[in-house]
Formats: C-alpha cells, sequence, structure tokens
C-alpha cells in the first residue's frame, strides 16, 4: 500500500474526516459510479442508511448532512462550507434532493435517512447508499470511512486491500526501523526520502506548491478562527476562546505590560484552539491527518515559523514530509480512525506527526526524529475517544492545544539525545493497536462512555 503525503494532509470541511469528509466522499463516488454506468439519469429515489459510529453520533458530526451534499455532487476539497446549511433546510422544507446538483428527486428525511443501531463488518464507520428507478432498485453500495477522510468500499473491504493504489516507491517502508535503515543506507534525511517517494507521483515543483497550498489553507483556517466570538453549534453552548486569547496575547509585549513567560506556549494554545473552533463550526481546514486532530500540525508549524529567527517556504515543505513518514507507519501498522482504535489513533497520531515534522526542521537526525515522535505517541496511548454529545468540541478542542505542546516538548527530549531509546516507534504503534483492539467500543466515537456520559450525569 503506497501513502502519499497529500492521502494524510487533504483540504475539507469541519467537523470531522471520518464523519464529515469520508461521508460526503462517499456520497459523491457513489453519483460518480451511477453516472459511468449511465444509470444517474434514472435514479427517482435514494436511501441513505448509516451504522455504527456513524449512527451514533453521526447528527453531531454532521454525517448525514455531509452524505447528501455528496449526492448533490459536492467534494469537500471544493465545497463552500456556508453552502451546506441552508441547502440542507431547503432540502428538508421541500422534500427535493437535486441529484449531482441538477436532477431533482423526492427525498423524505425520516424516510429515506435511517440511523441504524447495527455494527457492519470491517470498520464501525460504515454506510449503505441505495439508489431505486422505477422498477425499483438499479444499485446500491456499501462504503466504511476509515478515517482521515479515507473511503474504501464493500468490495475493497472484502478483499482486504483498502487502498488500491499499488505504486513502487523507490523507499518503500513498513516500519520505523525499516525507514532508519533506508535513510542511512543511502545517507538520506527523512524528508529527502519522502521527497524522492512522492516524485512517483508528482514533479518536485507540484509536490512543493502542493504542500505550500495546504500551509495557506491552515493559516487561512487559523485567521478565520481568529474571527469570530460566541457559542459553537451543536447544543453545548461551548464558547469559543481564540479571539479573546489571542487579544490578551497580543496586549503582552506592549509598553508597561507585564510579558508573561510562558507567552511562546500560550501562543501553540491559540494556533490549536483557532483551528479546532473553526472546524467544530464546520468550517474549512486541513485533515491532519484527521479533522477532530487537526489542530496539533498547524500549532506546531505556526509556532516553529512565528518562533525561528530564520525561515522560508522550504521549511515548510520539510515540515509536512517529515511528519507524513510517520502518520504513513500510524496509518500502515494501526489505525488513524477514532472509531476503530480511540482518540490514540487521531490525536496520538497527530502528536507524533508534529513532532517528527519539528524534529525535521530543527536538524534532528532520523533516529533523533524517531525518538520524538516515540515519545509523543507514547503518552498518548489509551486516550479514548468519548466526545459529549457526539460533537468535536469537549474534550477535542482542548485536547488538541494539549498535545500540541506535547509534541513540542517530545522534540525538546529527543534533541536532547542521540536517538538512542528504550521503547522503539514500531513498538509503541503496535501497542496503540492492540490497545485500540482491546478497547470497549462505548470508548470509540460513540458517545456511549467516558466524558460523553459523565458530563450528562453531571
Amino acid at each position: 500500500m503506497a501513502i502519499s503525503v497529500f492521502d494524510l494532509f487533504k483540504i475539507g470541511v469541519g467537523p470531522s474526516s471520518s464523519h464529515t469528509v469520508g461521508p460526503m466522499r462517499a456520497g459523491a463516488m457513489f453519483v460518480e459510479g451511477l453516472r459511468q454506468r449511465g444509470e444517474l439519469e434514472q435514479v427517482r429515489r435514494i436511501e441513505v442508511r448509516l451504522y455504527g459510529s456513524l449512527s451514533a453520533t453521526g447528527v453531531g458530526h454532521g454525517t448525514d448532512n455531509a452524505t447528501i451534499m455528496g449526492l448533490m455532487g459536492e467534494w469537500p476539497d471544493s465545497i463552500d462550507p456556508t453552502q451546506i446549511t441552508p441547502r440542507i433546510a431547503d432540502l428538508r422544507e421541500t422534500n427535493v434532493l437535486k441529484l449531482d446538483s441538477r436532477l431533482p428527486i423526492e427525498f423524505v428525511w425520516a424516510r429515506d435517512m435511517l440511523l441504524l443501531d447495527e455494527n457492519l463488518p470491517y470498520h464501525p464507520n460504515a454506510m449503505t447508499l441505495i439508489a431505486e428507478g422505477e422498477g425499483g432498485e438499479l444499485h446500491r453500495d456499501t462504503y466504511y470511512s476509515v478515517g482521515g477522510g479515507f473511503v474504501v468500499d464493500a468490495a475493497q473491504a472484502a478483499s482486504g486491500v483498502l487502498d488500491a493504489d499499488q505504486t513502487v516507491l523507490p523507499y518503500d517502508f513498513d516500519s520505523a526501523a525499516e525507514l532508519l535503515r533506508l535513510c542511512k543506507q543511502n545517507d538520506l534525511r527523512v524528508s529527502q526520502l519522502m521527497l524522492e517517494n512522492e516524485k512517483v507521483w508528482r514533479s518536485e515543483a507540484e509536490i512543493r506548491a502542493g504542500l505550500l497550498k495546504l500551509w495557506h489553507a491552515m493559516q487561512e483556517c487559523v485567521n478565520n478562527g481568529l474571527k469570530y466570538e460566541g457559542t459553537l453549534p451543536g447544543g453545548l453552548n461551548v464558547r469559543r476562546r481564540a479571539a479573546r486569547l489571542h487579544r490578551s496575547l497580543q496586549e503582552i509585549g506592549k509598553p508597561n505590560v507585564i510579558g508573561s513567560t510562558m507567552s511562546a506556549m500560550e501562543w501553540v494554545n491559540l494556533f490549536a484552539l483557532a483551528v479546532n473552533e473553526e472546524n467544530a463550526a464546520g468550517g474549512r481546514m486541513v485533515t491532519a491527518p484527521t479533522n477532530g486532530a487537526a489542530g496539533i500540525i498547524p500549532a506546531v508549524l505556526h509556532y516553529y515559523m512565528r518562533f525561528s529567527d530564520v525561515v522560508d517556504e522550504s521549511n515548510v515543505v520539510d515540515f509536512f514530509l517529515g511528519a507524513a513518514a510517520v502518520g504513513i507507519l500510524c496509518k500502515k501498522n494501526a489505525s488513524i480512525s477514532g472509531a476503530e482504535v480511540g482518540c490514540q489513533g487521531e490525536v496520538g497520531s497527530a502528536c507524533a506527526m508534529a513532532a517528527a515534522g519539528l524534529a525535521e526542521v530543527l536538524g534532528a537526525t532520523p533516529p533523533q526524529l524517531e525518538n520524538a515522535a516515540e515519545i509523543a505517541l507514547e503518552h498518548n496511548l489509551g486516550l479514548t475517544c468519548d466526545p459529549v454529545g457526539g460533537l468535536v468540541q469537549v474534550p477535542c478542542i482542548e485536547r488538541n492545544a494539549i498535545a500540541a505542546v506535547k509534541a513540542i516538548n517530545a522534540v525538546q527530549m529527543a534533541l536532547r539525545g542521540d536517538g538512542e531509546h528504550f521503547i522503539s516507534l514500531d513498538q509503541v504503534i503496535r501497542t496503540m493497536r492492540d490497545t485500540g483492539a482491546d478497547m470497549h467500543d462505548k470508548y470509540k466515537e460513540t458517545s456511549r462512555g467516558g466524558l460523553a456520559v459523565s458530563a450528562i450525569e453531571c
């Protein structure tokens, strides 16, 4: 399975990669398939069936709305997020779904959008889409949203091949040990090795331009997150804090104002809060590698770009490439899906990726980078995914800020050593996988345990 940096980092919309971005892609893929088979014009009715975690927390994550937008022909990287709410409101009022944004069919929400308390094989995030014509069923397909916006259909899931890309890479690696060996044998930094792999798909100029586009999207997300105050949607009345914190930090450093010795860490908190509040509001952001953990990597990258003496765009590219190397290992050998292994797979993976990216641009050797990622992931092991109300707000927003600071601390510790350490990154990733397998389903993005229940009881 060949995974690109652009598979792990994707421009999308909030609030969830597996519950929003993935289902929207599934809906759009279903419509595309109908079009390719010449069946699109024959459709008279669509039925949506959401299973498992998509059913349990789907409404809070916007899964139902995202699926509908996909059926309307929209894709996460190009949709205007501000148009989702009015278009869904219009559908609910008129009972008319414009398939592929042009073919009106009847869609009665209570009848055609089914939330089913049932788990399908292969993955907890499952959905089935059924198209019917005048003479009955035209086509149905089941999709699994396996984390980070990745979607596979039933045939792929049954075959065990969860990624159709079987590209042969010049420096393919399935473990951190292999990555370190390849770096040593070929005298390459991690970012250099990743760049050579990426060239299989794109030219170097395209790679650099694509990564800078992601960085600009991250910057825009932070800026948007600093514009708004008030409460986040969803009913919990969680207050947005980033704008107020930003004003406070801007006061620090003004004449006659006592500065905070913790100001650098507070800026990291600010960047993470801004991203995750924007994500929770359904805004445009970058999946990194998921939406629930989308604030960690941009917070650490913003920290580096703001507080380093000399920076340029090449540092951004190296950061993304170093981070992606660890993300690939987490996805290949465990999971980045909260519904599969808990939040350790989302925030834990993102924390390790951010540590790897920062270590790379600070000049870490490959063993030091591996050590930084190991420290970051190790101290997120066992982290449950128990969002209150099924919303990506509590504890998700603060959790990103904490993990961003943790990633920076992991790099500081690793750079004080020579890369030798007791537990390897491969062992930690394997432990994350096994811990996720042992974790009760109520702690895996179902909102049926942990904080999700305690908040209601209190």
